[in-house]
């Protein structure tokens, strides 16, 4: 990722993620009350949601919204989809954890 940005690991790490325990995770910023990714472009084509480095994205991007706490129940799922938009949620045909799973390991 810090390559696609065209800055060092060190200043990438510094400048796009914080920590969370002894993990780190990319920055969100707050757009009209909802979370983020810096690398998430809303702005330059209208209705959809662009990232900038996904060809780069970590696993954390690949795998969501296929979170264990988002997909735990239809509450957790609505709640989120609420909290942090994304245009795909709820747009698509319903899947299941077999679909969701192959998917998730083919890294797509």
């Amino acid at each position: 990722m810090a390559r696609v940005v065209g800055v060092s690991v060190e200043v990438f790490l510094d400048r796009y993620t914080r920590r969370l325990g002894a993990r780190r995770s990319l920055k969100e910023l707050v757009r009209n009350g909802k979370h983020d990714c810096v690398f998430l472009d809303r702005d330059s084509r209208p209705g959809k949601a662009v990232c900038s480095l996904y060809k780069a994205r970590p696993s954390q991007c690949r795998t969501w919204p296929w979170w264990p706490e988002v997909v735990e129940s239809p509450e957790a799922w609505a709640e989120t989809k609420k909290r942090t938009p994304c245009p795909g949620m709820g747009a698509g045909p319903v899947h299941n954890l077999v679909e969701i799973t192959i998917g998730l390991t083919a890294g797509s």
